[in-house]
């Protein structure tokens, strides 16, 4: 006869595998079939993770393909496997720092400089993990790499993007931003902890997103914000500990693949007849109803009137 112990662990066992299944029949692909041939994509953190990913999707379907990296030797061994396995010799690595506004403008000058068109623009870049950290320009270094930098970038390009017709900004966000409670726009800049600056750093790529999507309005370019699922990335790979041996055996279990990962920033880049959801949010290749957090009024001008100034926007750059 069995004992409860090993009652209880079957139990558990057996309802692990069951979420498991559901994780994986649950996950959202996406099927489009769009091809991007003459098209130009630009993906920040595209060395690893989902931003391997969208970034091979993308050669796949024939665009020239920008990885802007930080890491030149990683960025160069990402585009020598995308080459190789897509066959398409237009992948090029730019690189740029999310930490360094001065980085951010050197990148977006040689874009504007030397593309002709930018159809898609995939702010992915991310971190978690850090600590109290300052950037190379005094700010909250999280979210300068996951925020303040994404929004730079974003209004340095958007001249090309509006130039070219049909063009998309898509931000990669989470469904922790869900669960940044008590934000306030004026502590944007300030560290409340570890896990707090993470939320609300996803909380601002969404917010950003709304804000950015009702600029965009009367124009042929347009802007989503998504969740990609809890994956298995290299995102939380600066925590240490019990924090670090949690994140892995979890992920482990649970997480989806970086492909997996992908399919809703693949989706909201490619898919069809989606301009209707400017502004919006998805998951699982879906749209989903707006966080709570996200549904202050007035929230998202605010946030987006105070980063101008902390990025320093300069008026003839506010071209939205």
């Amino acid at each position: 006869m069995l004992s409860i112990t090993t009652i209880i662990f079957l139990i558990i066992f057996v309802l692990l595998i069951v979420f498991k299944i559901y994780m994986k029949v649950t996950t959202g692909w996406c099927r489009s079939h769009t091809c991007l041939v003459g098209k130009t994509a630009i993906v920040t953190g595209a060395n690893t993770g989902i931003g391997y990913d969208t970034a091979l999707d993308f050669a796949k379907r024939g665009a020239r393909v920008i990885l802007a990296c930080r890491d030149e030797g990683r960025a160069e061994e990402a585009r020598v496997r995308i080459v190789k396995e897509t066959g398409n010799n237009n992948i090029v690595v730019q690189l740029i720092n999310m930490n360094s506004f001065e980085s951010v403008r050197e990148f977006a000058k040689k874009i504007n400089e030397t593309e002709e068109r930018l159809d898609i623009l995939v702010n992915n870049a991310g971190a978690g993990g850090i600590g109290n950290r300052r950037s190379k320009d005094g700010h909250v270094l999280l979210m300068q790499i996951n925020y303040f930098s994404a929004f730079l970038l974003t209004n340095l390009l958007i001249g090309l993007l509006k130039k070219t017709k049909g063009s998309r900004v898509v931000n990669v966000s989470s469904i922790l931003a869900k669960y940044a409670r008590n934000f306030k726009v004026a502590n944007v800049d300030q560290f409340p902890g570890v896990y707090y600056v993470y939320n609300y750093s996803k909380l601002c790529n969404i917010l950003f997103t709304i804000e950015l999507g009702k600029r965009l309005d009367g124009t042929e370019t347009t802007t989503y914000s998504l969740h990609p699922g809890a994956v298995k990335t290299e995102i939380f790979r600066r925590t240490k500990g019990t924090s670090k041996f949690i994140a892995n055996f979890l992920k482990n279990l649970f997480f989806k693949t970086s492909e997996e990962g992908a399919q809703t920033t693949i989706y909201c880049s490619v898919a069809k007849d989606i301009e209707r959801c400017n502004g919006a949010h998805f998951e699982d290749c879906q749209e989903v109803p707006p966080y709570i957090t996200t549904r202050v009024p007035g929230l998202s001008k605010k946030l987006w009137d105070l980063t101008k100034d902390i990025v320093g926007l300069k008026p003839e750059e506010m071209l939205i």
